[in-house]
């Protein structure tokens, strides 16, 4: 039975999240969540997700955990961007009572995010936030860098976007035990035949003479000329 992870982009349409000059919290938290999906969907086995928006849309907080609640997800992951002038990176679970599985899963994706993204870390936390306390599943709120600090010069970098994307797919592979998938087989070469280099096409007959010519006197090799139609 395939694992269903909740993807949950924070904020988005009418609710920013924090906000820099002209970059906004949501926009980066989309871009997060849906290589995490790609991610997870292209590269691993036996995994489903699921994600609270694909686009700039609003969603409120319950309408989140409900829709998670509801599918049966085996796994909440928040994503987000922090405010308040520090930097770094830090993951958040629910501050009341919660699962063994919800202290491991913590502990490695975690681990995964925080040793890949050149971040300090500042971190692994509880919290009382609705995403944690109000989903039924094991649930984690990340904080991916400040937008109001130097973090804001990787994560304005797509590429930067995409692999916090990637880390965190790959935490969650840590947790769960996800295999990749096996690639396929590279074809094997066609036997029989001959490997044929061509060198050179001239208009010119004379030309051709001579390039044949010049390839004998270097290499010693013999060279053919036949008039392609």
């Amino acid at each position: 039975m395939a694992v269903k992870i909740f993807l949950d982009p924070g904020h988005g349409g009418s609710d920013p999240g924090a906000v820099n000059g002209n970059y906004q919290e949501k926009d980066f938290t989309l871009d997060i969540g849906l290589e995490c999906r790609r991610v997870l969907l292209e590269e691993y086995e036996g995994v489903e997700v699921k994600m609270s928006r694909t686009k700039d849309t609003t969603v409120s907080l319950s309408a989140r955990t409900h829709e998670a609640n509801r599918w049966g997800a085996d796994y909440y992951l928040s994503i987000h961007i922090n405010a308040g002038g520090g930097r770094g990176f830090e993951s958040y679970i629910y501050n009341g009572g919660v699962s063994n599985f919800t202290k491991v899963a913590q502990d490695r994706i975690h681990s995964v995010i925080a040793a890949g993204d050149g971040w300090p870390d500042r971190g692994q936390k509880r919290a009382n936030f609705h995403v944690l306390r109000e989903t039924r599943m094991p649930a984690l709120l990340t904080e991916n860098g400040f937008i109001d600090s130097s973090d804001l010069n990787q994560l304005k970098d797509p590429d930067f976007r995409k692999k916090l994307g990637r880390l965190h797919a790959e935490g969650i592979a840590k947790a769960f035990g996800l295999r990749k998938k096996s690639k396929p087989a590279p074809k094997p070469e066609p036997k029989g035949g001959a490997w044929v280099v061509q060198v050179g096409a001239f208009e010119d007959k004379k030309n051709a003479e001579e390039r044949a010519k010049l390839i004998k006197e270097k290499t010693g090799l013999d060279s053919y000329i036949w008039l392609k139609k």
